[in-house]
């Protein structure tokens, strides 16, 4: 082979064909000026500089846009989500008879002029600083004079000449809880099942600091374990008695309810450590979306270290089964507006999609869920599940013998004749009333 140069003709078929398959970002590129608003689908988009905040979008020199941005001197990048595909195809001139596409979206003028659409998932908007040859495009540096991010969602995605959404990787493992048991036997049944699952790595939501299993207060009886209240007086009580871990339910309404309450309570009480789980009930409901994400919004502001989404019980109005592609709509706006604190989802399976949604969850970012043994209560089934991660891949707390051990004890159990309850300990029954009780 000689040392010469090499020489390669690439012809523009195949680099189109190249190119695509680099998967970018959809924007509409924006500006205003003498002869009014303009805009267009554009995906070359990047990020220059944060000190000074610098962008750049490049332009085909042959199109309306490019002697505008020239002459205007300002634009405006706008950062479509994935609800914003019709919008992203109208700006692209890819829907014939549209004389004015701003006629849909909600725009407005942002510092410099250049519509800013006002749901967009991010805007960026800015004066033109250089602008820079680049082939049959031109390479328009902008400063950044104005930004903001409007609405937290996941983004419209191109790739291979399509339109598309972000990409669905399983986890590597998920983590369980299991929130029926201590309602499936009577107490003084449960005691090997609670400790064998706590063992396991699988939290057992206890219904009262009573409940099986709580053998001393202290955190390493209370170890792996929840405890559900009612109030923040309550989740004081409870993480007093050393309970690392205390879940209250809250309505979809937007405002996190007790829940926001016993954050605060919890942590002025010195127990900082003390996990505050709201539980959001019928957020799978369809027409909750808005809601849910809003009380999501709150009670991640709040503080609270994870939040568990419920799907409706059956007999409920709306309980005909969370669809799958609802729940992953609504999983790719509430696991942002989350942001660093779990979701958590309380599936059903009454009507035989719960693993259906499982995997839904999980394909969407979900690694936290709540089962039963036995499917308990209409939940989930914690054996369905693990099942279900073993045949792709997935790590959970119980291998497959293992929950199959615990199914079948469980089945003894609840063969048995309920045992008279033991009598509460005055500590502990105060501790279950909360100290406004007391």
């Amino acid at each position: 082979m000689s040392g010469g140069a090499m020489t390669t003709v690439i012809d523009e078929s195949t680099f189109r064909q190249v190119l695509s398959r680099w998967p970018s970002g959809v924007g509409i590129v924006t500006t205003a000026g003498e002869e009014g608003w303009h805009g267009m689908t554009a995906s070359s988009f990047s990020s220059v500089s944060l000190a000074p905040p610098l962008v750049l979008v490049c332009l085909d020199q042959g199109i309306r846009s490019h002697d505008l941005l020239i002459r205007n001197g300002v634009f405006a990048v706008n950062v479509l989500g994935r609800d914003h595909l019709a919008l992203g195809r109208r700006f692209a001139g890819m829907e014939p008879g549209v004389t004015d596409r701003f006629a849909a979206g909600d725009w407005l003028p942002g510092a410099t002029g250049s519509p800013v659409l006002t749901d967009s998932a991010a805007w960026v908007d800015c004066r033109v600083l250089h602008r820079y040859p680049g082939g049959d495009h031109s390479i328009f540096l902008g400063e950044v004079v104005a930004a903001g991010v409007p609405r937290i969602t996941s983004p419209l995605l191109f790739h291979s000449r399509s339109w598309g959404q972000l990409a669905d990787p399983l986890p590597d493992r998920v983590d369980l809880a299991d929130t029926g048991l201590t309602d499936a036997v009577a107490a003084p049944h449960t005691a090997r099942l609670t400790h064998a699952l706590r063992r396991a790595g699988v939290r057992v939501r206890l219904t009262s600091l009573d409940g099986a299993g709580t053998a001393g207060a202290g955190a390493a009886g209370m170890s792996c374990s929840s405890v559900h209240v009612d109030n923040a007086s309550a989740a004081v009580a409870a993480a007093e008695a050393g309970c690392p871990a205390v879940e209250l339910t809250v309505a979809p309404d937007g405002t996190g309810g007790e829940a926001v309450h016993a954050v605060r309570a919890v942590n002025g009480a010195g127990h900082p450590d003390t996990l505050v789980v709201a539980r959001i009930r019928d957020a799978l409901r369809p027409g909750a979306a808005r809601a849910g994400l809003l009380t999501v919004q709150r009670l991640a502001a709040a503080g609270c270290g994870e939040i568990v989404l419920e799907e409706p019980a059956e007999g409920h109005d709306d309980a005909d089964g969370a669809s799958p592609l609802a729940l992953r709509r609504l999983l790719q706006d509430a696991i942002p507006a989350a942001g660093p604190v779990p979701l958590r989802l309380a599936l059903r399976d009454d009507h035989g999609l719960g693993l259906v949604n499982a995997l839904t969850g999980m394909k969407s970012g979900v690694r936290c869920f709540d089962t039963a043994l036995g499917g308990h209560g209409g939940l989930l089934a914690t054996e369905r599940l693990v099942l279900l991660c073993s045949r792709m891949g997935v790590a959970a707390p119980l291998d497959i013998a293992a929950v199959r051990a615990l199914r079948a004890e469980l089945g003894v159990l609840r063969r048995q004749p309920p045992a008279a309850p033991a009598p509460c300990s005055p500590a502990r029954a105060a501790a279950s009333r909360g100290p406004e009780s007391q």
